[in-house]
């Protein structure tokens, strides 16, 4: 059976000794951007690989190609191979940030063709809430093959802009309302949002607790977000390309396939002065 969108605590942990499973620790911090590494040295899953979501996820920036540009396909291929993924490897990735950065791994790997990859259901917390066992000693990684396929790929600046506002796509910001509506932003250079975005917190795709909302509760809320748009219209954006994977996999859950990525999203978009900003609701 392979896990294409979430796996549980106690599924996790029951294949936690399986050769053909690799669980991937993605924590991350904007503001401590050495966190990731310092906390997992400390403690992880046991087996668990690191992935950098600056380093690893992501390429280098440009000034204008947004904070976090999506990496080179071959050399992220490289790198996952590097770790032990291939083609019949179930991937699980975690991170402490509700599955912001985790939905940013599981992203990539259907980009590039591989679609057995599931975020864990509650992340970090989750795991120690249920009394998971953890570790840091260091795994020893085997090397495979993996070749990367195309998968669903992303969009540009240029197929946003040549769609504002059109019925051709429904254009949806993953970041917080204050965010989106241009205030308190102390990220990005400019505050507001692409025009015609409407918003959907990515947080708001979750439980109190950190887990996802049932399918049938995530479907009811992602169609009234959709207006009676197809899925397959609907561009994720967020602040970086990041937590909008995060809404995108909320409408997997839902099965509201087929939605895109605009990797690049506010950051890419406002750093071209010459592009349309709004602003408030």
């Amino acid at each position: 059976m392979s896990f294409t969108r979430l796996v549980d605590v106690p599924t996790l942990r029951a294949h936690l000794d399986d050769p053909n499973w690799l669980v991937i620790d993605v924590r991350h911090q904007l503001a401590d951007t050495a966190y990731g590494e310092r906390v997992y040295g400390d403690s992880h899953i046991p087996g668990a690989v690191f992935l950098h979501c600056d380093r690893d996820l992501s390429g280098p920036m440009n000034g204008s190609n947004g904070r976090h540009p999506l990496p080179d396909r071959q050399k992220l291929a490289a790198r996952l191979a590097g770790i032990g993924i291939g083609r019949q490897t179930q991937v699980v990735v975690y991170d402490d940030a509700q599955g912001m950065i985790a939905g940013r791994l599981w992203w990539l790997l259907r980009w590039l063709g591989h679609d057995k990859v599931a975020l864990l259901d509650g992340g970090w917390q989750a795991w120690l809430a249920s009394g998971g066992v953890v570790t840091d000693v260091l795994p020893t990684l085997v090397a495979t093959t993996f070749a990367a396929t195309e998968g669903i790929g992303p969009v540009d600046a240029a197929y946003v802009q040549e769609r504002l506002e059109t019925p051709h796509m429904h254009l949806i910001d993953a970041r917080s309302p204050d965010r989106y509506r241009g205030e308190n932003e102390t990220i990005d250079p400019v505050g507001g949002h692409i025009p015609g975005a409407v918003n959907r917190f990515f947080r708001d795709n979750l439980q109190a607790d950190g887990r996802f909302k049932p399918a049938a509760e995530l479907r009811a809320e992602w169609l009234a977000v959709l207006a009676d748009c197809a899925p397959e219209a609907v561009v994720h954006q967020c602040g970086s390309g990041v937590s909008a994977c995060h809404n995108m996999l909320a409408m997997e859950i839902a099965d509201l396939p087929g939605s895109r990525l605009y990797a690049g999203s506010w950051s890419e978009w406002c750093a071209d002065r010459g592009r349309p900003v709004a602003r408030g609701e």
